[in-house]
């Protein structure tokens, strides 16, 4: 990565911060779904799930925490598009600047953006009875995995952005990604499914990312899921980052 890209992707990046911070609704409700499932089903559905775990907060927060994150990209989809169809782009082209440092400068955003929301999250959860054994270098782990999955995410956001004709469409994108722990292991075992919803949920990202998750906060050993999740969240970054480079350059060509 050369200086200049460096440069101007960490001005660029400070102008985005500057406009999510002055957007107080945009952080509350980023914030607000995920601590309102948390909520729900632990205190409304958790008395009659059986996951086999002591306190089902325990159980349910990493699922959760991806949720969180799903939420969050989906307002970087919003802002790139608005970039686009306010004439944002065409100005910064016209000037010396790196042109990946746009894109660049909207996916640092997000992710300290998700950070923070993150950190919200698990904090809420700690009020409401979530306990950890995990010690710092699992802790590492499980941000480490979190930021891997955040800039898979954004990346898909990112294209979702570019490609999208209405403020409404690239946001929407988001849906699925939100939905999906909801056929994991994210609030329920999978051996509770029937075969075919089963087969689903334990052969898509979310399941190997939520486990190995679950088993770092409750300082258990994490087998091979955690290569299945790396795999998956390095996949996911990879074939976005294309996609989103690739649909970029199409659009300033």
């Amino acid at each position: 990565m050369s200086t200049q890209l460096v440069g101007d992707t960490a001005a660029l990046t400070g102008r985005s911060l500057r406009h999510v911070t002055r957007s107080v609704d945009t952080i509350i409700t980023t914030v607000i779904m995920p601590i309102a499932f948390l909520l729900l089903f632990v205190y409304v559905f958790g008395g009659a799930i059986q996951t086999g775990s002591e306190s089902y907060v325990d159980y349910l927060l990493p699922g959760i925490l991806l949720i969180t994150v799903a939420t969050g990209v989906s307002y970087t989809a919003l802002r790139l598009f608005v970039d686009m169809s306010s004439g944002v782009f065409e100005r910064f082209q016209s000037m010396p600047i790196a042109r990946p440092a746009v894109l660049w400068a909207h996916v640092l955003t997000s992710l300290a953006a998700n950070l923070v929301a993150l950190v919200v999250v698990v904090l809420v959860a700690v009020l409401i009875g979530f306990r950890s054994a995990a010690g710092i270098g699992a802790w590492l782990a499980v941000a480490g995995i979190l930021v891997l999955f955040t800039l898979g995410l954004t990346w898909i956001a990112v294209f979702a952005g570019l490609s999208a004709s209405s403020a409404e469409g690239a946001g929407a994108f988001a849906y699925p990604l939100i939905f999906l722990p909801f056929i994991s292991s994210a609030f329920v075992p999978t051996n509770t499914m029937p075969g075919a919803v089963r087969a689903f949920a334990e052969h898509q990202p979310v399941t190997p990312i939520v486990n190995t998750i679950r088993d770092l906060f409750a300082g258990q050993p994490v087998g091979s899921d955690i290569w299945v999740a790396l795999a998956w969240c390095l996949a996911i970054l990879l074939v976005a980052y294309a996609l989103a480079m690739t649909k970029y350059h199409r659009k300033i060509a």
